[in-house]
């Protein structure tokens, strides 16, 4: 059975000014993300803006990712559709297109009811041949894919993952208690790292990774060694950042934060806009604030 572990983050897709995908810069930014240690690349997540590309487009990316990638570390797609007949097809497609699992959104429309939700991702589980991890994001998506849901999916050989995000972080233990090891469990939100690890997840699906992601990928393995003190002091410098993963804002706030760290095109795509004015110049002083903070640190950890 596929066991993903690590720092797995949720790729944001780079568009050009007038709205288009970037591929050459999303390349390079998944490139950036290997090279300083992540475990596995997730394209086509919410934060990539999923819901807002065509059919053409998701596809370019996934082939752009697999190309880049080139067998270093896994490659996920996020999956998100409304009805099931069309996230079956993609998830085939997907395959064909050498995606290597799949983050599965229940349906991004229809608050499904446990019932409906157990049998969305037992169609998904039989329907391909790739391992899925569950996005279970109440908040977002009116959907909670509890540990019962869980327990009544464990049969389904291909289901491996859960991203856990919903906030509770009582939910890891309850997850733990209702299914043993069955699955592996995935931190889904930034600012709850530290004590999901704590907890005993397998991995982190993270955002603000695709910024500071040598300084996550540090955070991450020092939680998994047990040494906390280390750990909190750089979770400390990170947080306020962190939070910004859990706004409804989070893909124009972390392709802010890209822009900031590496350069990277800080454009979306309507109905999203650009961030102005004083939210603009609020989050930019929270990244501002990071990079100095990380600054001082790398300067006394050098000294």
């Amino acid at each position: 059975m596929t066991r993903w572990t690590g720092v797995f983050p949720a790729v944001t897709t780079k568009l050009k000014k007038d709205e288009s995908v970037d591929l050459a810069a999303t390349q390079a930014s998944i490139d950036r993300l290997i090279d300083n240690g992540v475990s596995g690349v997730i394209v086509l997540p919410m934060l990539g803006e999923n819901a807002s590309l065509t059919a053409a487009e998701r596809e370019s990316v996934i082939l752009a990712a697999k190309e880049v990638v080139a067998g270093r570390v896994p490659l996920l797609s996020g999956l998100a559709h409304v009805g099931t007949a069309d996230a079956v097809a993609s998830a085939r497609h997907y395959e064909q297109l050498g995606a290597e699992g799949l983050m599965a959104f229940p349906s991004i429309a229809y608050k499904s009811d446990p019932r409906e939700t157990v049998q969305w991702y037992r169609t998904l589980g039989t329907s391909c041949g790739l391992p899925i991890m569950i996005y279970n994001n109440p908040i977002a998506y009116g959907v909670d894919v509890t540990p019962a849901i869980l327990n009544a999916l464990a049969d389904v050989p291909s289901i491996v993952c859960v991203k856990e995000e919903t906030g509770d972080i009582r939910r890891v233990t309850d997850i733990y208690n209702e299914c043993g090891d069955r699955f592996s469990v995935f931190c889904g939100v930034d600012d709850l790292l530290l004590e999901s690890v704590a907890l005993g997840v397998t991995g982190w699906v993270s955002g603000m990774t695709n910024a500071w992601t040598a300084e996550c990928v540090e955070l991450f393995n020092l939680c998994k060694a047990g040494r906390f003190e280390e750990a909190r002091s750089l979770y400390r410098v990170l947080t306020p950042a962190f939070h910004l993963d859990t706004d409804v804002k989070l893909v124009q706030y972390i392709k802010l934060a890209e822009s900031i760290v590496y350069g990277a095109p800080e454009w979306v795509r309507a109905p999203r806009l650009p961030l102005i004015g004083e939210e603009r110049t609020r989050v930019l002083s929270i990244l501002e604030a990071t990079v100095d903070a990380l600054t001082a640190r790398q300067k006394k950890s050098a000294a």
